[in-house]
């Protein structure tokens, strides 16, 4: 039985990837001006007037995966005669994982034979991009399903993403500072850095005075705990700040030698919490 890598909407990887590697995906939703759009990678709402929107003041909100869309999208994949490995958005952060597995339960129940494979990355965005992009790797290099979700499941807590966040509002309305908080630090210019934990929840880690510090930040971690550099290929997500995830490559390059760097845009799901101005950075250490 072929095997087939499955993924949603959060991961973040490039359209152009996702395309030529035939990466099955199935969009989480998001709100935003009384409309409703499938996060399809930019396609239905382009990422820069996404950004520009909720600079202008909107306030989107977002939805996970369903269980009408997995069951379609795994029964599709079944028929076609595909075993799947879907790499799902941290439960900590949706309930895209938990339905995902109701689904698979309901089917399971019809066709004991199927093959469905669901993995919660404990992670989000190209951390979970990242764990997509090297089990796509795997299996255009021959190897075996096993061998895929096996070094998936070794290596997810393993994936280190680190935040950086321009806009303290985002947080405060996500409640992950208080207001006193982020009026203070909006008024100290301090930029958070943040980290998804082993549970695969966002946690404030540092509180970095200077948008140019906290990015520096970003590289000085990667530098401190990436392992077998040379090897990796690291990822950067960036809110509508192309100038600073390129900043950002330069300072890791200068230091470290790392085998590849992936810029993309950091999508609607997690770009509506934590607003224009987000940089991330995420690779493989020896822990988180």
């Amino acid at each position: 039985m072929k095997t087939i890598i499955m993924t949603d909407s959060c991961c973040d990887l490039p359209l152009e990837y996702i395309k030529r590697n035939n990466i099955k995906t199935v969009p989480l939703t998001f709100h935003i001006k009384n409309k409703v759009y499938d996060d399809d990678f930019g396609q239905s709402l382009d990422f820069k007037e996404f950004y520009k929107e909720i600079s202008k003041g909107e306030m989107p909100t977002t939805s996970q995966v369903n269980v009408y869309k997995f069951e379609e999208t795994f029964k599709r994949l079944i028929l076609e005669g595909y075993s799947i490995v879907y790499i799902a958005f941290s439960p900590a952060l949706s309930e895209t994982y938990s339905n995902a597995i109701m689904t698979k339960k309901t089917i399971l129940k019809e066709n004991p034979s199927a093959d469905i494979t669901i993995i919660d990355s404990r992670s989000a965005s190209i951390g979970q991009g990242l764990l997509v992009y090297y089990a796509c790797e795997m299996l255009k290099q021959g190897k075996s399903k096993e061998e895929i979700v096996n070094w998936v499941e070794n290596n997810k807590l393993k994936v280190n993403i680190w935040f950086s966040v321009d806009d303290l509002s985002h947080l405060k309305r996500g409640g992950r500072i208080s207001a006193a908080n982020a009026i203070i630090g909006t008024m100290l210019e301090i930029k958070p850095v943040l980290q998804v934990d082993n549970n695969g929840k966002l946690i404030v880690t540092k509180k970095i005075r200077g948008r140019v510090k906290s990015i520096r930040e970003l590289a000085l971690l990667l530098k401190n705990r990436i392992v077998k550099s040379e090897n990796q290929t690291i990822f950067i997500g960036h809110c509508d700040c192309i100038e600073d995830a390129n900043l950002l490559k330069s300072l890791i390059c200068k230091e470290v030698k790392v085998k590849d760097v992936i810029i993309n845009y950091t999508g609607a799901i997690i770009g509506a919490h934590v607003g224009p101005g987000m940089l991330s950075v995420a690779f493989i250490g020896q822990n988180r």
